[in-house]
């Protein structure tokens, strides 16, 4: 069997969506906005905002509209934050902002962007990861680069959800 890097993805962003699991178990909805000091991204935020990365970055590489607004995520969230909001340059009371009442909010948005990721990336050929999608960076940015990025910023937004959720079970 011949790996693809279509697999390679699959696989990445499948762990992604096992740990946002993982990272929200159990939890209250107290403990998803537990800040461990003043300037502490609590575990909703955390989750939400690489749900939220993860959603604009792939609609932006496939040219589709972000699951957060098509799928109505948008409203079942009701934050007060601009509908474009995914989480960069956050200040405190942006990051305060982002309330949730319950883990299995965070876990369907989040079930529903992995739904379309992996729809996207399963078409992907090897030829496809090198088709250059930003060319404002040296080198450019390939839609390759762009997938791996957008994994590397997943993986340590959901280790520190996990983390602060390993001090608040130890609590």
């Amino acid at each position: 069997m011949t790996v693809t890097g279509a697999d390679l993805l699959q696989d990445a962003y499948g762990r992604i969506k096992e740990a946002v699991h993982g990272a929200v178990s159990g939890l209250s909805v107290d403990d998803l906005h537990v800040r461990l000091d003043d300037a502490a991204n609590p575990i909703a935020w955390l989750i939400w905002h690489l749900t939220r990365v993860q959603d604009d970055h792939i609609a932006d590489a496939a040219g589709t509209e972000q699951v957060w607004t098509a799928q109505g995520f948008s409203g079942r969230f009701n934050l007060d934050l601009p509908v474009e909001s995914i989480g960069f340059r956050h200040s405190n009371a942006d990051v305060a902002a982002v309330r949730v009442n319950s883990a299995q909010l965070l876990t369907d948005y989040h079930d529903a962007v992995h739904a379309v990721t992996d729809r996207y990336v399963s078409a992907l050929g090897d030829s496809d990861l090198d088709r250059v999608i930003d060319d404002n960076w040296t080198p450019h940015v390939t839609l390759g680069v762009r997938l791996v990025s957008v994994i590397g910023d997943c993986m340590q937004h959901v280790g520190q959800a996990e983390y602060v959720q390993g001090i608040l079970q130890r609590r």
